[in-house]
């Protein structure tokens, strides 16, 4: 079993920044993929970013170029960091992790952290 735990939530304004964390624990050595998704109210759940443990980045399109995910393997930690925000950015973000693939779905996930942003 893997256990997730994120930090870093929290209200900014826009154009504002923010970095989430999350830290595995547990059979880490079965992670190979780790993730952020998000979900807004009256939005489908979306996956925002992926990236495997030898470093393959996967971005959302609409927020390429203002966020940034990175991993530390060695603290079992992947980091969304989140620069520009707009509006549309507020959601509850999910840290997610994945023996193989993270797509509609993980298999391990976080509990969720509240990003809102001001206008």
């Amino acid at each position: 079993q893997v256990q997730l735990v994120e930090s870093g939530g929290g209200l900014v304004q826009a154009g504002g920044s923010l970095r989430l964390s999350c830290t595995a624990s547990g059979r880490v050595r079965d992670i190979d993929v780790m993730g952020w998704f998000r979900q807004a109210p009256g939005k489908q759940r979306e996956l925002v970013a992926t990236i495997t443990r030898a470093g393959i980045v996967g971005v959302m399109n609409s927020v390429q170029g203002r966020f940034t995910i990175s991993r530390d393997n060695a603290k079992n930690t992947v980091y969304l960091q989140m620069n520009s925000l707009k509006p549309e950015d507020a959601a509850v973000y999910y840290c997610a992790a994945d023996p193989s693939l993270i797509a509609r779905t993980a298999l391990y996930w976080g509990q969720g952290t509240q990003v809102t942003v001001s206008s």
